[in-house]
């Protein structure tokens, strides 16, 4: 069973993010660790962060659905976790996956209203509606997670929003936390960075609660998505500056891992160091580093038809906004808009290696 627990958490790891230009939602953890309705199981478990994820994915129909997760300190002392949980929450603070604060009052909300994203909370949202009148007036923005009979289902009203665009002032700046090896505004974090949390409007960091310093202007990034067998796996943001590693096993970091979804066949194909992708005056280019090569596919007409460019070990290609880069057959990148729901019927669940002892249903 613990390795069948681990094999879980790993695959909720891949759902976790930071970077509001990829999260589809956000969620409290010590809220959500304790929806023990969700399964009939203990007091509190991680476990059930997966359930939530599931529901968001399968409410978006995208395999690559990931949250922002905010989590209180004191979980990572919290005595109805088991030990392996707490060390796994630490792990992903170190790694900057979760983000982690002294006390998280209503910060999932300060990030949704940074940001644009909805919140996946059971919260009463009237205390909060005067400094978020959003609660009230955009609905689709609260998503409560419930226990369903197909799992756990997100309710909330129709037209619900997906997305984190947002102008605010403080995403267009770079912000510097004075902390050594901040995992969250540290010098190795100047691609992606979180909103700050606002303390009587200065920008503060939220794990060590030090006045931020402006970087100045924020580098411009764009979001890509993964799709691979016409299901959208994973997105993923490229800034100007910042050069990300495409392959199956990428040495290079920053980097995009491939080979946890390839297919055998895909697997020989797509090389470990497959491609490079940047961000630059032009737009997004490509450059081939790999030994079977790249197709980018560009839009010939209306009727469908399309031209190709083949690129070899070294080439390099600007994309157009409507472009498909095919590493393998049926391995793309492109941007999120040019599938409309990732091409797939049923979400593949984070939670499909989760021993049954703690998945019980709820009765009813």
């Amino acid at each position: 069973m613990r390795f069948e627990v681990s094999r879980v958490l790993d695959a909720i790891e891949l759902r976790l993010t930071t970077d509001p230009a990829v999260a589809r939602g956000v969620v409290d953890l010590a809220e959500v660790l304790r929806y023990a309705d969700l399964d009939g199981g203990r007091a509190a478990s991680l476990l059930r962060l997966g359930q939530v994820v599931d529901a968001l994915a399968r409410l978006l129909a995208d395999q690559s659905a990931t949250v922002y997760t905010v989590v209180d300190r004191s979980v990572l002392s919290d005595g109805d976790l088991t030990s392996n949980e707490r060390m796994v929450i630490r792990r992903w603070a170190d790694d900057g996956l979760v983000e982690v604060v002294q006390a998280a009052g209503d910060r999932v909300f300060e990030v949704a209203d940074l940001t644009g994203l909805p919140v996946l909370s059971r919260r009463d949202p009237g205390r909060l509606a005067e400094a978020y009148p959003w609660l009230i007036n955009d609905l689709g923005r609260l998503l409560k997670p419930v226990a369903g009979g197909g799992g756990t289902m997100l309710v909330g009203a129709a037209g619900v929003a997906t997305s984190g665009a947002s102008t605010h002032p403080f995403l267009s700046r770079l912000w510097q936390c004075p902390e050594t090896g901040c995992e969250l505004f540290g010098p190795d974090r100047m691609a992606g960075q979180p909103p700050p949390r606002i303390r009587a409007g200065v920008p503060t960091c939220p794990r060590h609660e030090h006045r931020l310093a402006d970087g100045g202007p924020r580098p411009a990034s764009v979001t890509l998505a993964v799709r691979i067998g016409g299901v959208v796996r994973h997105r993923f943001a490229v800034t100007a500056g910042t050069a990300v590693t495409v392959g199956r096993e990428p040495t290079e970091a920053p980097a995009v891992r491939l080979g946890v979804w390839l297919p055998e066949d895909a697997r020989m194909m797509v090389s470990r160091n497959h491609l490079v992708v940047t961000l630059g005056p032009a737009g997004v280019e490509v450059r081939d580093s790999s030994t079977n090569g790249t197709v980018v596919r560009t839009p010939a007409g209306p009727d469908g038809s399309t031209e190709e460019v083949r690129l070899s070990r070294g080439d390099s290609h600007v994309l157009g906004d409507r472009d498909v880069v095919e590493v393998y057959d049926d391995v793309e990148l492109a941007r999120p808009g040019r599938w409309r729901t990732g091409g797939m019927v049923e979400a593949r669940s984070v939670m499909a290696d989760a021993p049954t002892v703690a998945m019980r249903m709820p009765n009813g």
